[in-house]
Parts: structure tokens; sequence; C-alpha cells
């Protein structure tokens, strides 16, 4: 070999020798951040907030300090009289391989958080943790209302990252993937909601730079409402910066909302996450997008993750494979089939909570899954053959619930108890017979959760969807019986009439009416 190739050959081995010691994690610290890096991004985490000060990848600052809230940011904060601060994963302890971080707030029963979030009297926990390959950070936040602080009802609870000029193309779903830029006027930040079950991995990528900024959650057992809940994952903010968000809530008043209320004496506490921030480059914003769904189902399968330690969250050993089948017995349609349509899930079991102080009813309000944020659920799709298997379920006290496209009603079975160990549990054969108010003579839709085979069924989340009801339907609506179409004949909502952009005051206008013959 020539002295050429040899030296050649010398020049590749030190390069490559490099990109190894940058890829072990480093963690640095002074007296106002802990910064952790990878050779991939460097995050900074502020001691006295718990808030992601920065996030650079490939060079490039993706978090933004000009709109409010600098960075990344839970809305309930560890700005408390007593904190805590400390290293909970040290690389220099493992080979590189992994560091993590942790600021906690001590209540002592004061109201923590501020703004959207509301205030909520509870020690908070909020982690940082970066792995060797990972290109993103993940973060989770740990709520503990000890036994002795008063009682408290939680207010709106997410995290939010506010991201740099650069993210300009916006990918919630299918139908929210499009090329969104800064406007004079923002766009209504509701028509980027959207089924969070249905789409774990949403964010923002940058045409310019070609990078793109995800929330990727693994599993919703930490969020509110179910597979059903619709809820904000990105839009630009309402300040005049008007910077792009991506948004992970776990608990809000939006669409009927979902509610955690706990009574002095009570200890309680939750682990919100871990999830992921990632970051990643491609061709284009499909390209990043895709990736990012990918991504997506990777975390699903780490999930529960093996490195949180110190807080209540159990193991994959220490967790149960909850498995099934549901069979159908509808004595009104023997043919009743799931089609591949069946969901089935643990979740804890149905309670009533007092009203709150000033509310509009003194009524008790009855928590079931679709309201509940204060407790974890599991849930997985069944097969056509109602065959059903829930993975990694935390141990505790849970109801069974099921439901299908076509099938009238919910599945429910009590007293369901996962103990500790790791257990699988196999709940045999389980008949779900719907129950009938007598024989149905007809009916005008799908009884599938959805409005999607109604006109404009499928654009829910447009902002002026109730003010093209008296446009499309002048007269109301007059539904014949075996004539109409519903995709044609029916409205999804029957709203007032009112055709005013300005206001778009449909609930104060004239009364709408639909017939049916």
């Amino acid at each position: 070999m020539s002295m050429r190739s040899l030296f050649a050959a010398g020049v590749l081995l030190v390069s490559f020798t490099v990109t190894l010691c940058e890829a072990q994690v480093t963690l640095e610290e002074d007296d106002s951040s802990y910064t952790l890096a990878n050779g991939i991004v460097r995050a900074k985490v502020s001691k006295s907030s718990g808030d992601l000060t920065s996030l650079v990848y490939k060079g490039i600052e993706t978090l933004t300090d000009k709109s409010g809230h600098a960075g990344g940011y839970w809305s309930h904060d560890v700005k408390a009289p007593q904190q805590l601060r400390k290293v909970t994963i040290d690389p220099k302890t493992n080979g590189g391989e992994r560091a993590e971080v942790s600021v906690k707030g001590i209540s002592a029963g004061q109201a923590m958080g501020s703004g959207p979030g509301g205030t909520f009297p509870a020690d908070i926990e909020i982690r940082w943790a970066l792995g060797r390959d990972d290109s993103g950070i993940y973060t989770y936040c740990i709520f503990e209302h000890q036994a002795e602080y008063p009682a408290a009802s939680l207010g709106e609870a997410r995290f939010c990252a506010k991201l740099a000029p650069t993210f300009d193309w916006i990918s919630v779903d299918a139908k929210r993937n499009k090329f969104y830029p800064r406007e004079e006027e923002g766009e209504d930040k509701y028509v980027y909601t959207t089924v969070q079950l249905e789409n774990l991995a949403a964010g923002w990528s940058s045409t310019k730079d070609k990078i793109g900024f995800w929330v990727v959650n693994p599993t919703i057992e930490y969020l509110s409402g179910g597979p059903t809940k619709i809820e904000f994952y990105c839009h630009r903010d309402t300040t005049p910066v008007q910077a792009p968000c991506v948004l992970n809530y776990w608990r809000s008043s939006h669409y009927g909302g979902a509610y955690v209320n706990v009574a002095q004496g009570e200890r309680w506490a939750k682990v919100i996450g871990p999830f992921m921030l990632y970051v990643n480059s491609g061709d284009g914003p499909q390209a990043v997008w895709q990736d990012a769904r990918a991504k997506a189902e990777t975390e699903s399968k780490r999930w529960p993750y093996d490195w949180v330690e110190g807080v209540d969250y159990p193991s994959r050993a220490q967790r149960s494979d909850v498995s099934g089948r549901i069979v159908l017995k509808d004595a009104l349609a023997s043919d009743a089939k799931f089609s591949g349509t069946l969901m089935v899930g643990l979740a804890h079991p149905e309670y009533d909570i007092e009203p709150a102080p000033g509310g509009p009813s003194a009524d008790l309000r009855h928590i079931t899954w679709q309201t509940d944020a204060k407790h974890y659920q599991f849930w997985a799709r069944g097969a056509a053959d109602g065959s059903f298997a829930i993975p990694h379920v935390r141990p505790g006290q849970y109801t069974l619930y099921a439901f299908a496209d076509g099938v009238l009603g919910v599945f429910r079975m009590t007293d369901i108890t996962i103990s500790p160990g790791g257990k699988p549990i196999d709940l045999g054969s389980l008949t779900w017979t719907p129950v009938h108010r007598g024989r149905t003579l007809w009916e005008i839709g799908t009884p599938d959760r959805s409005p999607g085979e109604f006109v404009n069924g499928d654009k829910y989340f447009q902002p002026d969807v109730q003010l093209q009801y008296p446009k499309l339907f002048p007269n109301d609506v007059n539904f014949v019986i075996g004539k109409g179409d519903p995709a044609r004949d029916w409205y999804f909502q029957q709203v007032p009439h009112n055709e005013d952009p300005k206001t778009r005051a449909w609930y104060r206008s004239e009364a709408s009416s639909a017939t049916a013959a």
C-alpha cells in the first residue's frame, strides 16, 4: 500500500473515531441551566423554570424566544419557594449512553402554574432525557397532590413548544397538511384540531432548511378522553409574532373537555409522558412528516421506556397484557359484524365529582372514559372476529369498554383488577348484547361516532361551518325516509340561521328546524 493510501485510510479512521466520540451523550451545567448533547442535537434546560430554552439541530435553533413564553414549556412550571434540581441519569456512569435532568417545585399547598393552564396545588417535577442516538429529546412531567394540600380542580394542562420562523409547513393529519406562512391575520387555530389516537406525530417543517419538529406520542396512556378525543396539536400562536406551535394537551376544556378534581386529604399523582420532541430532515415536508409518523410507530414499540426510574412508571415487567374476544349477539341484527372497527379499552371505573364552585349547575357530574383526565387509559383496536389484545396495562382497577361502527351503544365490563407482576390476563369470550328500546323502523346515518356521512361532516373543524348551514339549507332540512341521501340532504349539525361572518353569533340567531318524513 502506498503512503498516499495509508494517509487516506488514516484520515478516514480519525474521522470515524471523532464521530463515535460525538455520538456519546454529554451533560454540562452552570448556575442557570443544564445542557445535554449527543452530536445530533444540543438542548438547554432552565434550572429555574424547567423550560427547554434551546434545541439546536444541524446548527439551526429550532425554538424562539420572541413570542411570549420562550422555547418549550409545560403550562404548570416548577417555580416555587422550594426547588429540587438534580441529575437523574449521569452519562458519565453509563458510557455516554443517556442523560436525564430533573427540576422539581415543592408546592407546600400553594397553587402552581399560570396562564391558560390555571393554577393547581401540587408538587411538579419536569424531566428531560437524551439518549445516544436520539434525534430529539424526551420530556415528562409528574404531578403530586399531597394529602395535606387543599382540594382543587385542574384547568387546562399541556406542553407547548414555540418554534423558529423557519418553520412554515404544518402537518397535523392528511386534511391539515399544507404550506402555512405567517399572515397578517392568523387562521382560526381550531382548524388544526384532530383525533389524537389517529395522529401520534404532528408538527411543523421548514421548506427552506428542510427540517422538521414534531411531538411524538408513544401512547395515549396519559392523555384524556380516550381514543375519540379531538385536540390541538399545532397552530400559529395568537401573538403578533404568530410563532408556529406544537402542543401536547393532556387535559383540556375543548370538545367537551375532561376533568381532574382532587379532594383535600387525597393523595394523587400522575406521570404525563414521556413523549419525544423529534427533529429530523429530508427532501421536503411530506418526507419529514412521514418519517415522523414512522418514528411514532417505533416509539410505540419501545413504550414503556426502560430508562424511566424514580417515579410511578411501572416497567414492562410490572405491566400486564390483557386479551379476550368480544362476541356480538344482536337480536335485531343477526348478521352484525365488527368489520375491523372494534375499539377496546381499559379505563378507570366511572365516578361522580362535585361541581366547581360558582359553576352553572349544582348537580354532580358523572365522569366516564370520555371525560376523565385524572387517571390512565389503555386502548387497542380489535380484530374483525372480536379478538383483542391490550398491551402494557398498569396495575390498578379498571372497567373494560368496547365500541364499534354500526353497533349501538358501548359494551362495558366492570371490576377488572390488574395486579403487579406482569402476568398476562385472558378474559376469554365476552358476550355483547346491544340494548334496543324496540325495533328500529328507520335511521339516518350510521352509529359510528362520526358525522362523516352527513353534509360537511368531514369539515367540522372549519371555523365557518355553522355559517354554511343557512346557505346550503335556506329552508332547513326536510329528509324523506327511503329517498333522502344523508351526504346530500342532512346537515351534520342543526344550528340556528346566521350568515354574518363578522359576529359569527350563530347561537343568537333564528332557530332552525329539521324534519324527517
